[in-house]
């Protein structure tokens, strides 16, 4: 895994620092991470709204928002808009398992976009909105293919196609620049797409 923060479009690649601080949790974007502490990345459209569905849920230490999945080092906002990238918008998620599970994560994850639509979400078009899952154990990959072929027959029986959410280790992460960390935080009007999709993934369901 490649970890690296981005302060500026132009700035060249630079190692993440402890002193960077999320903005609602107080917690560092880059790590260290406590002990326990587990680590998953996910892409669902505008990274924006995914950020702060994920800072809501108690037991979530951080997250930050980034691109991954690409050929490009440290890219910039606008060379990932561009397409050419490979990089998808994500939000890396650092959770306390004792207090959330990775299966609760997942349901959250799955409940609250279109995991069939490919390269988009809603109006925002492109390879940068693709759904995904970056593993960082063999476990939470297991566990996440196994959620995707549960929701699959539930996605089905409503009227949709494959779900088209790419699952794999984690290649590589970048920190995006500092306006667009906990950005709804700071634009508390600003733009967001996520929302319950009205299907109920069958993995991780806790009844509450």
């Amino acid at each position: 895994m490649f970890f690296h923060r981005n302060s500026d479009a132009l700035a060249p690649s630079a190692s993440p620092t402890s002193d960077v601080r999320h903005t609602v949790l107080g917690s560092p974007l880059a790590g260290p991470w406590p002990p326990r502490n587990e680590v998953i990345v996910f892409g669902m459209g505008c990274f924006w709204g995914a950020e702060r569905m994920f800072w809501q849920l108690p037991g979530v230490y951080s997250t930050a928002v980034g691109y991954a999945g690409g050929r490009r080092e440290n890219p910039s906002y606008q060379q990932v808009c561009a397409g050419t990238t490979g990089h998808a918008e994500v939000v890396q998620v650092a959770f306390d398992p004792t207090r959330i599970t990775y299966e609760q994560l997942l349901q959250v994850f799955w409940e609250n976009h279109d995991p069939t639509q490919g390269s988009r979400q809603g109006n925002d078009v492109g390879t940068q909105y693709r759904s995904v899952i970056y593993t960082t154990t063999p476990e939470q990959l297991s566990a996440a293919q196994k959620s995707r072929d549960a929701f699959q027959p539930v996605v089905t029986a409503a009227g949709y196609g494959p779900i088209t959410t790419e699952i794999a280790p984690l290649p590589n992460f970048f920190l995006a620049e500092d306006y667009h960390q906990q950005y709804l935080d700071k634009n508390p009007g600003g733009y967001c797409n996520h929302g319950p999709n009205g299907l109920s993934c069958p993995v991780g369901v806790t009844g509450a």
